[in-house]
Parts: C-alpha cells; structure tokens; sequence
C-alpha cells in the first residue's frame, strides 16, 4: 500500500474522496431521487453548499491533475 499512494499527494486524495461522495451522492438522485447531502446538512443550507462547491472544486482538480498526469506519461515514455 505505501508504494501504491507514495506517488498521490494528500490534496489528490482528499479531492477523489469528494468525488466519489459526489458521485455516490447523484447516482442516490437518480435513481431514488434522495439527495445524500441534503437529508445530512439540510436543504440548500451554507453548508450544503459548502460540500456541493468543494465536489465541483474537486472534480476540476482531479481534470487538471489527469492532464497533467498525462503530460508527464507521455514525456517519460519519449526516446
């Protein structure tokens, strides 16, 4: 395990456990139309919001990193 993540920084970490939770969280929406987030914290409260911003923040972080993963694989693996 520890060579697995030695590579994945605590804020890449952070950032897949919001996305699946986002995830988790929308597949509940569509198909049981239950909103995870909203039966724990409240309709629209501040800090359901708070957790809907840092899923898509998250989301867009995980985008970049991937290119940025992508970039590195395709120059390591140049003659």
């Amino acid at each position: 395990m520890e060579q697995v993540n030695r590579g994945i920084s605590g804020l890449t970490w952070a950032a897949i456990t919001l996305v699946v939770i986002g995830a988790v969280n929308w597949g509940l929406v569509g198909l049981f139309e239950f909103d995870l987030v909203a039966a724990i914290f409240g309709r629209l409260s501040a800090i359901s919001r708070i957790v809907y911003v840092l899923v898509g923040l998250a989301g867009l972080y995980l985008l970049y990193a991937s290119v940025q993963l992508g970039k590195r694989a395709r120059v390591s693996t140049m003659p």
